[in-house]
């Protein structure tokens, strides 16, 4: 959890590394779950948990199948 600054008082150097490495792993989680937010969200209209996993797991393979169009790998 990354640490927030008092009024008057700020971080010191230790903690706003600290919360720099956070910050590099918490971005790259998040922008996965906005884009899939973007496309409709987490809420799937199936019956059956087979089901919902499969449209999750699809979700999530068109989001890597873009990344890697992206990146021009």
């Amino acid at each position: 959890m990354q640490r927030k600054a008092k009024q008057g008082k700020p971080l010191s150097a230790c903690q706003e590394r600290r919360n720099r490495r956070i910050a590099k792993v918490r971005a790259r989680v998040e922008h996965v779950f906005a884009a899939i937010t973007q496309w409709g969200g987490k809420r799937i209209r199936t019956i059956g948990q087979a089901r919902a996993n499969f449209a999750m797991g699809m979700m999530v393979l068109v989001y890597n199948m873009r990344r890697l169009a992206f990146l021009g790998a």
